[in-house]
């Protein structure tokens, strides 16, 4: 099998309209669609990471989800990584936005510069500079 690219990866948020200014009006991320499913009582945004060629972020609302069952080293999805080319730009703007970022740290095998910071429902994200 040979997997061309990451498609998407799907959140579940706790708070659609907080999750939703959170990706879109903090991070920037371009709402490819968004949709109101009401079987489900959920709606369904799909976010461009980029220009859309790089993958994409599904984001969903259910009532009342389960929480994250403990920190990123919990069993399953650590984190979502996006790669910026200035980290340093991307940090100070994600805090001016009032989004809290971890130090900056250097990944010892690679020499590349990171830091992480939260979503609202406290799931881990990652800037990772190239």
């Amino acid at each position: 099998m040979n997997f061309e690219e990451l498609h998407h990866c799907a959140i579940i948020s706790s708070d659609y309209a907080r999750s939703k200014h959170f990706y879109v009006d903090l991070l920037g991320l371009s709402i490819i669609n968004e949709i109101y499913r009401k079987e489900r009582n959920s709606y369904k945004l799909d976010l461009a990471v980029g220009n859309g060629s790089s993958g994409q972020i599904e984001l969903f609302s259910f009532p009342t989800p389960p929480a994250r069952p403990t920190q990123p080293e919990a069993c399953g999805l650590r984190h979502l990584a996006f790669s910026v080319k200035n980290l340093d730009a991307s940090v100070q703007e994600l805090n001016k936005k009032g989004v809290v970022t971890e130090p900056i740290r250097t990944d010892p095998i690679t020499g590349s510069r990171f830091t992480f910071f939260r979503d609202p429902d406290d799931l881990p994200l990652e800037l990772y500079e190239n």
